[in-house]
């Protein structure tokens, strides 16, 4: 098997890009929001809308269940089955998102049947000066305060209650579920999560989202219960910061995202090699090639997005290619 380098797959959403996606990639796109990459996760309400085809037309999530040892080895196959327990987007915000929160796998599992909820991890490839997130409360919230806020869509009030946390090209953070977090205007970045698409989203206000859409199908007390209330103070903010894309070694994400995703710095330059395994690729910069330990090498530059299946075996990177590589947990 030979890595793969992927076409753009760009749902359409409901808040803007500003087609930092685009130019990352060389490429004329739409101004989307978000690329899914080797995804085999679907929107939530939208068909296939999401997962990703092969350049025959097949979806992915087919082809790894046609053969699934190959794709995903041995031992990732007796964990996770068939799933790739993964999907990494791109995602440009043109637009400060909405306050959100994503269920944990124990809320998941007994309200929304899914095994997976939706932590999730950024490393941020580009940040326009000033650029933040909010993130976390910065004083527990009363569960009747936070059911008040969103009911009357009191946005100013969530808003001065969450931490303003400044971010800038190279920073990287773990947002753990159950937190509430809305990435500010001017961000590009790389995003590893669980692989659902479950969001309780707590500001609606100016977005064009149905009421289906905002509480994931459940009714609101209910939704608001996977929401973590608790102050998340600077400390707690610090310790889910990893290290900065320019210098890293070894994972980019604290080790509290190791049971959910890894995400490493790779660059060929220092003579990279890639651990068997599947993941996938995303090539920030240079060009050059990635080669099979048994098979051609595959031409990618700055803006590809790879695939790697298990079955390529022990991969080298060769050129002036440096990138971000993001791996199911225990790969």
């Amino acid at each position: 098997m030979q890595p793969i380098v992927l076409a753009p797959n760009m749902p359409d959403t409901f808040y803007r890009g500003a087609g930092r996606i685009s130019a990352l990639r060389g490429l004329s796109l739409p101004w989307r929001p978000e690329d899914w990459i080797a995804s085999t996760t679907a929107q939530a309400g939208h068909g296939t809308d999401g997962m990703t085809r092969l350049a025959g037309g097949s979806l992915l999530a087919d082809v790894i269940a046609a053969d699934p040892l190959a794709w995903l080895g041995k031992e990732h196959v007796a964990r996770y089955g068939a799933n790739p327990a993964l999907l990494v987007k791109l995602l440009d915000a043109g637009q400060r998102l909405p306050l959100h929160v994503h269920p944990d796998r124990d809320f998941a599992t007994k309200h929304l049947a899914s095994p997976y909820g939706k932590t999730e991890a950024w490393i941020v490839l580009e940040a326009e000066p000033g650029a933040v997130v909010h993130f976390g409360f910065s004083r527990d919230v009363a569960a009747d305060e936070l059911a008040g806020w969103v009911r009357r869509q009191d946005i100013e009030s969530m808003l001065a209650a969450t931490n303003r946390v400044p971010v800038a090209a190279g920073d990287s953070l773990l947002c753990p579920a159950g937190t509430p977090h809305a990435l500010g205007d001017g961000i590009l970045l790389i995003e590893l999560q669980e692989p659902t698409d479950l969001s309780v989203i707590l500001e609606r206000h100016g977005f064009p989202l149905g009421p289906g859409e905002v509480t994931a199908g459940l009714p609101l007390d209910e939704a608001l219960n996977c929401v973590l209330r608790r102050a998340c103070p600077p400390e707690r903010v610090a310790a889910l910061r990893g290290q900065p894309l320019i210098q890293a070694i070894g994972s980019l994400l604290p080790e509290a995202a190791d049971p959910f995703f890894v995400a490493e710095r790779v660059d060929a330059s220092t003579g990279a090699r890639l651990s068997v395994g599947y993941s996938v690729l995303i090539v920030t910069e240079g060009a050059g090639a990635v080669t099979p330990e048994t098979g051609s090498p595959v031409l990618v530059s700055r803006g590809s997005t790879v695939l790697i299946p298990y079955a390529a075996g022990l991969c080298t990177l060769a050129g002036a290619v440096r990138g971000v590589r993001c791996m199911p947990a225990g790969c």
